[in-house]
Order: C-alpha cells, then structure tokens, then sequence
C-alpha cells in the first residue's frame, strides 16, 4: 500500500511514517503543508492519503480544504484525516459527499496501534473508519438532528456502525446477539427513511446523510 502522509508536526510525521514503513506500508512522501500534500498526490497518486487538518499557513481547515480536492479529482482515492479537531464545515462536505474510502480520527482517541493500523487498511480497500465522537459532535452541530426518531440503544448501534463494526461487532461491543443487533438495525433504517436499496455503504450512510448541512 502506498501512502502519502500530511502533517506539520515534524516529530508525529516522522513517528507515522516510522510506524506505517514498519507494519509493511511505503511511505512514497511525507509533507507539512497543503500545498506539498497536492503535488505530492500529484506526483504518486497513492492509495491512500493520512493528514491532519490544520496546516499551514493559517493553521485552521487547509488539511480537510485539501482532502475535498484530492477527492474530486483523484475520487478512488482513500483519504483519512487523523486530527485532534472535527472541523464542522469541511468534514461534514468530506463525509456527506461518498463513503467509500474515507475515515476520519481523532488523534487523542486512538489508543490502539493495531486498530489504527487495521482502519488505514479498511478505508484504503473501500471502507470507512470513522470516530464515534467525531461522528457525535458533527451530528450534534447539524440542524433538525434525525437522531431524535432513535432510541438509546439504536444509537449506540448506529455509533458502532459508523466504525466500521459488522453486526458481529457491534453485538459483540453491547454483549447482545446478533440477531437482536439485525433489528436494531432495521429499526434505524426505517426511522431514517433509507428504504432497502442495493448499497455496500447503506450502513455508513445511515449516519453520514445528516452530515449535509
């Protein structure tokens, strides 16, 4: 898998692309800025894409304004944003426009190098990593919040989707069966209004279509 990696700080870049080079990934470049992140994905067109959001010169939203780019442009290629922010505007158009290969991490909540290491290769085949309270603060934001047609035990389900976490997964996080997991689900879909369609990403998109403002 190669990877470009976009982040100011020196010293996490360095220790990212010590810790992807070692789990068997190529780093094909490694840059501080949003400008350099363009003509590095230019230049390599990777498989996957890791970046911050806030970059120079401003320091405010240049890493997600660069990810939407790189998604129009280079639309299979798999982008994750690992920040210590969830910057509203920009996520929201990231998330909203295609589930399909994209993630988005807060670098605090990750406390886990394997799983980070498993959600770089989910999203970089097609899927998604998305964090719950990345997830939470942006549905919170949103206006006319459809999470209010859900019960509490319906939320925690579609948080758990919205990982990435099969119905085994998420029966396995709330110790309930799988089968009680399938009609929650169910459940969530009909009070979402998202009728049966032939869709990999229906589940993602449960929570995900709320993001468009």
């Amino acid at each position: 898998m190669r990877v470009v990696i976009a982040e100011d700080s020196v010293l996490l870049r360095e220790g990212l692309v010590r810790l992807l080079e070692g789990a068997g990934m190529q780093v094909v470049e490694a840059v501080g800025d949003a400008d350099e992140l363009l003509r590095a994905v230019s230049a390599h067109e990777p498989d996957l894409v890791l970046l911050d959001v806030r970059m120079p010169p401003t320091h405010t939203d240049e890493g997600l304004r660069a990810a939407l780019v790189i998604r129009r442009q280079w639309p299979a290629m798999a982008v994750l944003v690992l920040s210590q922010y969830v910057e509203e505007r920009y996520a929201s158009e990231l998330l909203a426009n295609e589930t399909s290969g994209v993630g988005y991490l807060l670098k605090d909540r990750v406390a886990d190098v394997g799983e980070f290491l498993s959600a770089l290769r989910r999203v970089a085949a097609g899927g998604t990593a998305l964090d719950p309270e990345a997830v939470a603060q942006l549905l919170l934001r949103t206006r006319n919040d459809p999470l209010t047609r859900l019960s509490p035990r319906e939320r925690e389900v579609l948080r758990l989707m919205a990982e990435g976490r099969s119905n085994a997964g998420v029966a396995d996080a709330l110790v309930i069966s799988e089968s009680a997991v399938a009609k929650h689900v169910n459940s969530i879909f009909s009070k979402l209004d998202l009728p049966p369609a032939d869709n990999d990403h229906r589940r993602v998109l449960a929570v995900l279509r709320f993001l468009k403002g």
